[in-house]
């Protein structure tokens, strides 16, 4: 084959006038020998994408030097995955294996003055169990509660509450002696569940308090509400300060610059969970609302290292970018965007001189670790953990379409193709629904709506960016509630016929597919999608509105969503549960539909998912239930991922 130094000496001893045509002959042979050589690409199968490396960005070391990541590989055979920590030069180069990050990075749990430790611990508070109240009785099985919330996402509630404790160090360790409870006595939770984690609970920059995340309700109350406050404990006096008294939607995340300002995460509606998040920041006892002007929602944020600037991410038209805001109060906030292109930015690591280290991902490419010049946006990948599988993966074609809505709305449309696709072919073809209701459809990559995935197995997906969606400006996104079966289903449909008058699309092989709001939208398209579709797939649908309210957990989003409870008479609620309820059409269900539903999910709890395979099986449809016992909204554990994938698509070969 040619090598870079043969095309040299030719070129440098051909006469002027040949040298345009050798050049042509020399690179058309050089591009031929080097595709020979490359190893033969093969679609994405779900086993080789559960060999892939999952990266996360920890930090950036303490001398502003190293970049800190994870590693996560999936361990089929022990149905676990094995986590390794690196280390890698904030320009890139080769990685080293870390025993922990605390080798780089100063634990942020430890005070500036290294004299205390946080931690978080279970604390018993209040019984729950038989034996709790009748202590003879030690053998009984029996929980008993006297209020809502008796259940959440994936637990029941035991009568314990994580607390955060402060703990004595001693030569940088802890003692032996007991931590004191900064919660004593608080029915509340922090971390918050199910989600919160350690940025729930952090120092202050000097070490004088300690700020705490913590939904202040118990019961009934708590299921009703969003209400999230910041609490500050004083070291010195042990005194408690509510620092968001007074704001009612959700307030999260607190982190202070380096110079000791404050900012947190914030929504302004109680019982709104999908209400435009803002960055608050405080100064002294004023609060300025930087993003305030901005039509969009933050997905998280972290401190400039001068402390002048806020970078955060959030979506913006079917991605997620990089952003930054100026809070130096030298001039109004103005929001900038510095990255832009067909990839999400998926994690923000921190800043590192002119740089920012961030988590990138694309719809054919898990995450990597990037470097972005913050002048101008440019990009640079850090690290490499899958270059050499994703080398042997033929990846898809992703196209944006712009279609017209049947308001006259210009909607956003991803049309993902089968690797190798040839447009003189007619390809079964999948609209895919998104869940949340208001969660973005960006260039993520999923470990199980995977959609090169999808792809991989010879079918076009559609997946619009449909009402509710953030990345589209406020009043696109709160369309949807109250709405769920009005204008999204038509975005729905819209978007397939659309992309159904296209040659290669087969019209006579449609399917619909979608889990939570996606998998309620695969169960009311069942019903309402004049013979458009042969077969559905819903996952942890919601089929019955009136039982999902009965045994559902976050009552706050179904009162926010649907209008209140099914006995009200206003007009939402009362269409929510009659003309948006699935189980209304489920007499004109007329194709196969495979149902997935999790045992632990809490959220669209088990009789959703067997309500609707019972219907589909009197009905005479060919139909199936896959059943995850141990799994909640999420399917988590590898093998049982690994069967959802198998009868994903055996079903898709069977039906369509």
């Amino acid at each position: 084959y040619f090598n870079q130094n043969i095309i040299d000496y030719v070129i440098a001893n051909l006469p002027k006038h040949k040298l345009s045509i050798m050049k042509k002959l020399l690179i058309m042979l050089l591009a031929t020998s080097l595709v020979e050589t490359l190893p033969a690409q093969a679609p994405l199968t779900p086993e080789t994408m559960w060999k892939l490396g999952r990266v996360s960005g920890v930090g950036i070391s303490d001398d502003q030097q190293k970049i800190v990541f994870s590693v996560s590989t999936p361990d089929m055979a022990n149905n676990k995955s094995n986590k390794k920590t690196y280390s890698i030069s904030v320009d890139g180069g080769a990685t080293t294996e870390i025993a922990s990050s605390e080798t780089l990075i100063k634990n942020s749990k430890t005070s500036a003055d290294g004299k205390y430790l946080l931690e978080a611990a279970d604390v018993k508070m209040r019984n729950v169990y038989g034996k709790d109240f009748y202590p003879d009785l030690a053998k009984s099985n029996v929980q008993i509660y006297d209020g809502l919330n008796y259940r959440h996402w994936d637990e029941w509630e035991d009568g314990s509450f994580s607390h955060v404790f402060l703990h004595s160090l001693v030569n940088g360790k802890k003692g032996k002696a007991k931590g004191k409870d900064i919660m004593s006595g608080q029915p509340y939770n922090c971390p918050q569940k199910p989600f919160g984690g350690d940025e729930d609970f952090i120092w202050s920059h000097d070490g004088k308090e300690v700020l705490y995340v913590t939904k202040p309700k118990v019961g009934t109350a708590y299921a009703l509400s969003t209400n999230t406050d910041i609490f500050s404990y004083n070291i010195a006096n042990g005194t408690i300060t509510n620092l968001t008294e007074g704001r009612m939607g959700y307030d999260i995340n607190p982190a202070f610059s380096k110079q000791g300002t404050l900012a947190w995460l914030s929504m302004e509606r109680e019982g709104y969970e999908a209400d435009k998040q803002d960055i608050l920041v405080r100064k002294g006892n004023e609060v300025l609302n930087v993003t305030k002007d901005w039509d969009g929602s933050i997905n998280a944020f972290t401190w400039s290292n001068d402390g002048s600037k806020i970078y955060f991410e959030a979506p913006a038209e079917g991605t997620v970018q990089l952003f930054e805001v100026n809070v130096d109060g030298m001039a109004p906030p103005m929001v900038k965007q510095i990255t832009s292109g067909a990839f999400d930015i998926s994690g923000l690591v921190g800043q590192a001189g002119d740089n920012f280290i961030v988590s990138r991902t694309d719809m054919n490419h898990s995450a990597e670790l990037y470097s972005v010049h913050l002048a101008d946006g440019r990009m640079k990948q850090l690290t490499h953990v899958n270059d050499e599988a994703y080398k042997k993966i033929a990846t898809s074609k992703v196209e944006s379409k712009l279609v017209t809505t049947t308001d006259g709305k210009k909607m956003l449309v991803y049309v993902i193709y089968p690797p190798n696709f040839d447009a003189t072919k007619k390809y079964p073809t999948l609209l895919y629904c998104q869940g949340g209701p208001q969660s973005p459809l960006t260039q993520s990559y999923s470990y199980r709506w995977n959609f090169s995935l999808m792809a991989a197995g010879g079918y076009i997906i559609v997946a619009p960016n449909r009402r509710g969606m953030y990345g589209h400006g406020r009043e696109w996104n709160e369309q949807i509630s109250k709405d769920w079966g009005g204008q999204v289903m038509k975005d729905y449909l819209s978007a397939i016929d659309e992309v159904s008058k296209e040659p290669y699309v087969d019209k006579d092989r449609l399917g619909c597919i979608g889990a939570s709001f996606g998998g309620y939208s695969a169960f009311w398209l069942a019903g309402n999608h004049n013979n458009r579709f042969k077969t559905f797939i819903s996952h942890d649908g919601i089929f019955d509105m009136r039982s999902m309210y009965g045994t559902t957990d976050e009552l706050f989003f179904e009162n926010w969503e649907k209008g209140g409870p099914y006995w009200s008479k206003d007009k939402n609620a009362e269409k929510s549960y009659n003309e948006f309820s699935p189980i209304t059409y489920a007499d004109k269900w007329n194709r196969p539909i495979l149902i997935i539903q999790g045992g632990k999910d809490y959220r669209v709890p088990t009789g959703q998912g067997l309500q609707a395979f019972q219907a589909a099986q009197l009905l005479g449809l060919k139909s199936k239930l896959m059943y995850f016992p141990d799994e909640n909204h999420w399917v988590l554990k590898p093998q049982n991922a690994l069967v959802w994938q198998r009868e994903f698509y055996k079903w898709l070969k069977e039906t369509l």
